[in-house]
């Protein structure tokens, strides 16, 4: 393959000899470069002539200095006006921009007005928080820095200073810059409060959540496929500590694709070199918990957010508990945590090779390479909330190098079917389990359920207009026969929770309400003073006891949750890998001591998270063309399913048809995730087609495949490119990577992956702020900039079948100069639906008449016994 290299101003790479940095002043080098530059990028002098170094350190994939520096104003830093360099040599050979052009006649007055405990106050009004304390100012830092006491605000102390807000007028106003770790642990805000006026200028959340609305069965686009099971490559740490952990190994992605197994001593020699139990750096586990350096894994059902319970495995470190799924996720707590501290260290570890280090900015509690900020390990919480019921979904907090990363994963709604609330245990006549539903209100049935002896409610219809004695809305009389018991009462006149609280008065445990018509009903209701769980079965069913205990019976029952039972991400291996991804996207992205980076409407955050899980859940016998879904056991789907996208991931476009232009619409359905869902598309795709060059390494430690490679060259990408990036940022993050590790050598593979997704050389991402302003284009590389001659078909290889015009709104002329015979050719809408199918015989040329079709994008299909090719095709 020929190869030349791009002459994008965003590609900007200069060959050098290889050298390696130290600590050292980068001021000048980026000085110098900015200078000979500054009109390429629309800068002016003043722009970078007071910046600040925030940020540097050693990647020694690409053999350069990644180095990050932010604009200031009389000291005061520009928030987010980062640029990200890649310095080798004393030279600067790749910048990210997101520097603020003229800023000192953008910038007001520096003088703020409003003190830093006011701001406070303002941003605290704003998110509707009440101060329960006063707020005092503990350490101050110089005359623009303070840190401040949580006011009972915040789980954290809240740091303050100021800083330029750029806004979307164009101007920059002065602002206090501050945090608030919101006490219920849902949200960590960042705000820019203007500091003359109080006004919220900007708001962001770095506790990123992957919940998503409920699906129809029309989402559910793509072909079957089954995966097989494999074990990862893996290398041992410095030191066998005897540990065992009982969990979903990877490459198994949850309880759905595959079992548990006992995993020994799996702790990396280069990421966790003491394990994963060690936090001083020396020989020996400091905490037998589900804790250490990387992670502290616990339960936090009350939804406190803070750590509570975690299993201990003793002196020997052995992690091995039970796992029955056909109970609420409370009862196998153990294994849910031993699972969530297993994968959280597994995630640190394989990313860890990659350049996810400790100067890089990961979670560690103290960093062994004295590099970066410590104290920050993930604080990983199982099963958050659940005793106020499922969540549905999974976050995580990205606080800036130093404080911990925060890990929530919540339980999930079960698969639908009416549950067992009831089983009989005696007599023998109504032995049994017995469906119906749960009460709305009161506290939910304890794990293991409660077993009595079942006593019928009688009243005496002393104030209600029923006539019925056994619906408890009145004075019960049978108090004593209740005591202790569970009761029986059929549905009547009153509210149901006033029934309950009747039984409860009279020392009832549980109570069973019969329906007084077929099928069942919801039991509503709020009071708070009832304490004793209820449920409610079907008349048929609740007749028979009822006609029991009247004829003096004794029955004896048992109020269960019997199912279908709640999801637990905690043993989803993906959803983790995911969370896990926000927190390397959030530090990599603008330097470690960013957490704003990824806050704009075209950042890509949720795709690079996807790409993580899918790929450490990678195994042997895996296709391209296989597709895969996000989520799926906590969704309640079989493999098969989609998950929490609208399609599945895969090479096929047929099945995936997303391209660059179809971010804006995602978005404006799916926000983020929808915007992630395409950028994850073309790194898959860019997977393999790394894949198909250069074969899979299940290894993902040490390996060389294709997979590896894309792997090192996404991590590359993030720590390249610009703060608040866009697809177009990313893209050439990515090739600059490939430049620094690779010389170039996957160049026009890249460009092909991108181009066939429509981000191709004249794709525009316009503001990266802005989700309709793109253009996406399909085009390859001028031969002037890179010859790329044969490149820009879906299956990598040689560009068999080319059709024009494109766009067309008519006849679309197709040929081939390689492939002769019979070849099915196949349009798609971009829903996946087949729209036209014919079979021709090239000889070289043939047409399709198109004009019957709507205008939009398709997806065409060519199909012969040597290949199939993929392409799209605009119709005006």
């Amino acid at each position: 393959m020929k190869k030349t290299f791009p002459k994008l101003l965003t590609i900007f790479f200069v060959l050098c000899a290889i050298s390696t940095y130290g600590q050292q002043d980068y001021s000048a080098a980026i000085q110098n470069y900015l200078e000979k530059n500054k009109s390429n990028y629309g800068l002016i002098s003043d722009d970078f002539s007071d910046l600040k170094v925030i940020n540097h350190y050693f990647t020694e994939s690409m053999d350069l200095e990644n180095v990050y520096a932010i604009q200031e104003i009389n000291n005061i830093p520009v928030f987010n006006g980062i640029g990200s360099f890649a310095i080798k040599n004393d030279e600067v050979i790749y910048f990210g921009n997101s520097f603020i052009n003229n800023i000192r006649n953008r910038a007001n007055n520096p003088v703020p007005t409003l003190s830093p405990e006011q701001a406070v106050s303002k941003a605290a009004q704003n998110l509707g928080l009440a101060l329960s304390e006063s707020l005092e100012i503990l350490s101050q830092e110089n005359s623009n820095e303070y840190i401040l006491s949580n006011a009972g605000i915040s789980l954290d102390k809240i740091p303050v200073k100021l800083v330029y807000q750029p806004t979307k007028e164009g101007n920059l106003r002065l602002a206090w810059d501050l945090s608030i770790h919101a006490k219920d642990g849902l949200n960590w805000w960042s705000l820019r409060v203007d500091a003359k006026n109080g006004e919220i200028l900007d708001k962001g959340n770095w506790v990123v959540s992957c919940d998503f609305p409920a699906r129809s069965e029309k989402d559910y686009v793509g072909k079957n496929s089954q995966r097989k099971h494999a074990t990862l490559g893996k290398t041992n740490m410095l030191f066998d500590d005897g540990s065992q952990y009982k969990v979903f190994e990877l490459p198994v992605e949850s309880p759905n694709h595959g079992d548990r197994t006992t995993v020994s001593n799996p702790a990396d020699a280069t990421a966790s070199p003491y394990g994963w139990h060690d936090i001083n750096g020396a020989a020996g586990a400091e905490f037998t918990i589900t804790r250490g350096n990387n992670v502290y894994a616990s339960e936090d059902r009350d939804g406190s957010d803070t750590p509570g319970y975690a299993p201990d495995g003793g002196t020997s470190l052995n992690f091995d508990f039970p796992l029955n799924l056909d109970q609420d996720p409370e009862g196998y707590l153990d294994a849910a945590i031993t699972n969530l501290f297993y994968m959280n260290n597994m995630v640190h570890d394989i990313w860890y090779q990659y350049g996810f280090t400790e100067p890089a900015g990961n979670f560690q509690n103290t960093n062994y390479s004295t590099f970066g900020q410590g104290n920050d390990y993930v604080v990983a919480l199982a099963q958050a909330g659940s005793d106020n019921g499922p969540g549905n979904n999974a976050n995580f907090a990205s606080p800036p190098d130093g404080s911990s990363g925060y890990m929530r994963m919540f339980t999930w709604d079960p698969p639908g079917g009416v549950p067992e609330v009831l089983t009989i245990n005696s007599p023998s006549g109504l032995a049994g389990p017995y469906t119906g539903t749960l009460a709305a209100f009161g506290p939910e049935i304890p794990f293991g359920g409660i077993t009595s002896d079942l006593t019928l409610v009688i009243d005496d219809n002393s104030g209600s207009t029923s006539t019925d004695v056994n619906d408890a809305c009145d004075v019960i009389t049978n108090g004593t026969a209740i005591n202790g018991k569970i009761a029986v009462i059929r549905r009547g006149d009153c509210q149901f929770d006033a029934k309950v609280l009747n039984a409860q008065n009279s020392g009832a445990i549980g109570v069973i309400i019969v329906n007084n018509e077929a099928g069942l009903i919801t039991m509503a209701g709020d009071d708070p003073t009832v304490n004793i769980p209820a449920v409610l079965i079907g008349m048929a069913d609740g007749e028979a006891i009822i006609a029991a205990l009247s004829g003096g019976g004794t029955v004896n029952g048992t109020i269960i949750n019997g199912g279908p039972y709640e999801k637990d991400g905690d043993i989803d291996n993906g959803v983790i890998a995911h969370e896990y991804g926000h927190g390397i996207s959030n530090r990599l992205t603008g330097g470690a001591g960013q957490s704003g980076c990824l806050q704009n409407d075209e950042q890509m955050g949720e795709g690079w998270s996807d790409f993580f899980m899918l790929v450490v859940t990678m195994e042997p016998g895996d296709q391209g063309a296989d597709p895969r879904g996000i989520a799926t056991y906590v969704r309640n789907q079989p493999v098969t399913g989609p998950g929490l996208r609208q399609y599945r991931y895969t090479t096929d476009m047929t099945v995936n048809p997303f391209t660059y232009g179809d971010a804006e619409s995602q978005f404006n359905v799916r926000g983020s995730h929808g915007v992630g869902s395409v950028w994850a598309t073309m790194l898959w795709d860019m997977t393999w087609a790394l894949i198909d060059e250069y074969g899979y390494d299940p290894d993902v430690y040490n390996g060389d495949g294709g997979n590896n490679i894309a792997m090192q060259l996404v991590i590359d990408g993030l720590k390249l490119q610009p703060c608040s990036p866009g697809f177009v940022d990313g893209r050439d993050a990515i090739l600059a990577a490939d430049m620094a590790n690779n010389d170039g050598e996957n160049q026009c593979l890249i460009w092909s992956v991108f181009a066939n997704r429509g981000l191709g050389y004249s794709a525009d991402e316009g503001s990266s702020f802005n989700i309709t302003d793109q253009v996406e284009a399909f085009d390859m590389p001028p031969t002037s900039v890179l010859d790329c001659t044969g490149w820009g078909t879906t299956d990598f290889g040689a560009n068999s079948f080319q059709m024009y015009p494109n766009p067309t709104n008519g006849i679309l002329n197709i040929a081939s100069s390689e492939i002769h015979g019979e070849v099915q050719i196949n349009l798609f809408d971009i829903n996946g639906r087949k729209v036209m199918g014919k079979v021709v015989d090239m000889k070289g040329e043939t047409t399709l008449n198109v004009s019957g079709l709507s205008a939009g994008i398709y997806v065409v299909q060519f199909v012969s016994n040597e290949k199939t090719q993929t392409e799209k095709l605009i119709i005006q």
